[in-house]
């Protein structure tokens, strides 16, 4: 028997691959204009970014909000 399928679309995601996908696709620029937070305004990376959204649920709750209207639309 299989273990039921999770109903939460970011499940599998990790925060890395889930942030690079939103660069590749809006770029820095446009991230920080969206989500006003200073890692993606001045000097941004992958590496900083990802420091400070793992300790401020805020604002990785707006990154996945953010990742998940642009791929389903909602």
């Amino acid at each position: 028997m299989q273990p039921p399928k999770s109903n939460d679309p970011l499940h599998g995601l990790t925060l890395e691959r889930l942030l690079t996908e939103l660069v590749e696709h809006y770029g820095w620029r446009e991230l920080g204009e969206r989500i006003a937070i200073r890692c993606f305004r001045f000097d941004p990376s992958i590496k900083s970014s990802l420091a400070f959204l793992r300790k401020t649920p805020w604002a990785r709750a707006k990154v996945e909000e953010m990742y998940l209207v642009w791929k389903t639309g909602r």
